[in-house]
């Protein structure tokens, strides 16, 4: 698949608003929505811990997902940030051609 989104959770608002604005400025991804008000339950050293977190939607060709998931992990204050990316199948094709587009390194 040509195009990805991929599901960033960050501990703060302010957190997932820097990780967004760089991805999108470095041009590793088109878009990065901001969930906010997630709540988490999950496995952290062998005990079930819960955290207030937000969502980060990032739209992105697969091409670039080693690249933002190496600029993430140097951004995010996590020592293991959940960074995990799906294909799509499919879509609105003036949209994916907006993602081409907005990732194009302009000289």
């Amino acid at each position: 698949m040509e195009h990805v989104v991929v599901f960033i959770t960050a501990p703060s608002m302010e957190e997932g608003k820097k990780i967004a604005r760089k991805v999108v400025e470095e041009k590793l991804a088109a878009c990065a929505n901001i969930v906010p008000a997630l709540h988490s339950i999950y496995w952290w050293q062998g005990k079930i811990e819960t955290a207030d977190e937000v969502m980060l939607i990032v739209k992105t060709k697969s091409s670039m997902v080693t690249r933002l998931v190496d600029r993430v992990k140097k951004l995010h204050s996590y020592t293991v940030p959940e960074i995990v990316a799906l294909p799509i199948m499919d879509g609105n094709r003036d949209y994916l051609k907006w993602i081409d587009d907005s990732l194009k390194i302009l000289h």
